[in-house]
């Protein structure tokens, strides 16, 4: 098979596969996701072929190849990785906290024998109740108390 790229489409395609990879393996330690990683160093071996040496490099002693610190620092990658982060952390607090109340509610018990969509109902003020008052003040209400 063969795929041709302009040389802006190849760059945007490798931002792609860094980001891609990024999300799978930057929070991974001792399990890293190896298909992904191949897959990358497959993408990033036509970098310099494609005129994009300046983004990718190669390092012949880890025989790798690896962003440079121009393409790291692209101010359009950082935007991506922050907003994911972003919407991650108040998605996942909302959901942390709505889960609690149900839980604290309903009890552990009667939500094993609600339907999906009954905990979903159950769970919708509590959602609601967080994104509104995150939405209006971070996390500047939030407290922890013993």
């Amino acid at each position: 098979m063969e795929i041709k790229f302009t040389k802006k489409q190849y760059e945007d395609l490798i931002k792609m596969v860094y980001l891609g990879n990024w999300m799978i393996n930057s929070v991974r330690f001792d399990n890293i996701v190896k298909k992904y990683n191949e897959t990358e160093q497959h993408i990033y071996s036509f970098a310099k072929d494609a005129g994009l040496d300046k983004y990718i490099e190669f390092n012949s002693e880890l025989n790798r190849f690896f962003p440079t610190i121009e393409f790291e620092d692209d101010e359009e990658i950082d935007e991506y990785i922050e907003e994911y982060d972003n919407a991650f952390f108040w998605d996942d607090l909302v959901s942390s906290l709505s889960k609690r109340d149900v839980i604290e509610k309903y009890g552990e018990k009667a939500i094993e024998k609600m339907t999906f969509d009954e905990l979903l109902e159950k769970e919708r003020p509590f959602v609601e109740k967080y994104k509104d008052e995150f939405g209006k003040n971070g996390i500047k209400n939030l407290k922890i108390t013993k």
